[in-house]
């Protein structure tokens, strides 16, 4: 069986006990992962495929603020300590942009090993914090760079997502969807990719963003 890197740094027992309750599902695109605010009861791992991270905002509506691709997760919320009533809440949406597979494993099955187990405790620990440094990154980024930068370091991250060797990457989204990930609107966005498309870097097109030079867009990025 496949062992995703998440696991990887686990005791053989552990990391079997996990698999053996592990399941593997399927999604199409456009289907709802999970809901925000449902129950959060597993810990997803991406096998295959995107998917969005949607939050809904203050006004009713609904915005991307991520992309996750193959080997990244969600759920950690589900490791915490549980609430009163036995469960955590989904703090967000997850949609699928393409077909998906992800292994779900109950987040029961995690209470029960890191009791005793100082090692997935440690696991848990890694998951929690890379994703709080994930979001202290976007916060900083939101509140001190301009516009132009947040384009180019999203785009970089978004090609590190699609891309799978050095050849030019497609990222099927649009320019409105760019703009929820970066905090623009869709005028601004576009006009903060001028200046990567008549460098040569980018390339637009209807619902997609074509990232030409890989390596020019990191340096550009850093």
């Amino acid at each position: 069986m496949y062992v995703p890197k998440v696991l990887r740094p686990l005791p053989d027992d552990d990391r079997k006990r996990l698999l053996r309750a592990a399941r593997v599902n399927t999604y199409q695109r456009r289907e709802i992962l999970v809901h925000e605010g449902a129950a959060s009861d597993d810990f997803h791992i991406l096998l295959e495929g995107r998917v969005a991270i949607r939050v809904h905002t203050s006004s009713g509506d609904s915005a991307i603020v991520n992309i996750l691709g193959p080997d990244d997760h969600f759920g950690e919320v589900s490791l915490l300590a549980e609430s009163p009533d036995g469960t955590a809440s989904r703090t967000a949406t997850v949609v699928a942009l393409e077909q998906v597979r992800t292994m779900s494993i109950p987040a029961a099955i995690f209470h029960e090993l890191r009791g005793r187990n100082p090692g997935l405790e440690q696991l848990v620990s890694r998951l929690l914090a890379r994703r709080v440094d994930e979001l202290s990154m976007q916060l900083k980024e939101a509140m001190y760079d301009p516009l132009e930068r947040r384009v180019v370091r999203r785009l970089a991250r978004l090609t590190a997502t699609y891309g799978t060797d050095d050849g030019p990457v497609t990222i099927p989204l649009t320019q409105d969807e760019l703009g929820q990930l970066v905090g623009g609107t869709r005028p601004s966005v576009n006009q903060a990719l001028q200046p990567l498309v008549e460098a040569g870097l980018v390339r637009l097109g209807r619902g997609r963003i074509t990232v030409t030079d890989q390596e020019a867009l990191r340096q550009a990025a850093e």
